[in-house]
């Protein structure tokens, strides 16, 4: 391969990207040579430097995310850059997340963002006025359908918090009133990040006063943080700029 087209090669690996950027050198390591290679001290566009400068890229790009996130999982990336943190006043939304996050009780977000489809299918869309609605024989179904999370309590808390959420006369206002009035201080390492706050309880025990299930202070930070009640993009993030 001739100097040129390498440099080219180069110009658009910087450029792609980064949920795709992975698979690409993952196919591009494929054809690796069997022995070991040397880095020159001045690199050039050579296959050692081509892989050095796009193991550089890959790594600046990680960085540039919170510590929490897996880089190699597409979706995740993608809920992280377009979702997680940006402050929502969409009901619909707000409903859904509240369900979500009470299905991840014990669990982890990952395992419920990749059943959230099939998720919206079953419960409407997660419409509260349809949800409230459904019957025991609907949920009970449920309980066996693989594409959800199989936990009976879980399931039929959904049509509990559909009828709560209805009950309150703006639910939207109502869970806003418990964000925090003051920003704090940005996360630098997972150490940083808090499980639950003050805020969180207070939320928590209002929830369930009110009829919720499946929220308890972790699980109702955890939706302050999804929703942007609460910013905790860390330091260095792209999206705390």
């Amino acid at each position: 391969m001739v100097k040129k087209e390498l440099g080219s090669i180069l110009l658009s690996l910087h450029f792609l990207n980064f949920q795709h950027s992975l698979l690409n050198l993952h196919h591009l390591l494929r054809f690796a040579p069997s022995k070991p290679f040397r880095l020159r001290p001045n690199p050039h566009y050579s296959y050692n430097s081509l892989c050095f400068h796009y193991s550089l890229f890959i790594i600046h790009s990680s960085m540039t995310r919170c510590p929490w996130l897996p880089p190699d999982k597409p979706l995740y990336v993608k809920y992280h850059d377009e979702e997680w943190g940006v402050a929502s006043h969409d009901p619909r939304y707000l409903f859904e997340m509240i369900c979500l996050e009470g299905a991840q009780a014990g669990l982890s977000w990952w395992t419920v963002l990749q059943k959230r489809e099939r998720y919206r299918e079953v419960f409407h869309n997660f419409v509260p006025e349809k949800v409230a609605k459904m019957t025991d024989k609907q949920l009970e179904k449920l309980v066996y359908d693989p594409g959800i999370i199989r936990h009976r309590g879980k399931i039929f808390s959904v049509r509990d918090n559909a009828r709560a959420w209805l009950a309150l006369d703006n639910p939207v206002e109502w869970l806003w009133g418990f964000a925090p009035s003051k920003k704090k201080k940005r996360p630098r390492t997972m150490a940083d990040y808090a499980a639950r706050t003050r805020e969180s309880d207070v939320l928590s025990k209002a929830l369930k006063k009110a009829g919720f299930n499946f929220v308890g202070s972790t699980i109702t930070y955890a939706f302050m943080q999804a929703t942007g009640m609460v910013d905790d993009h860390a330091a260095g993030c792209m999206k705390s700029e």
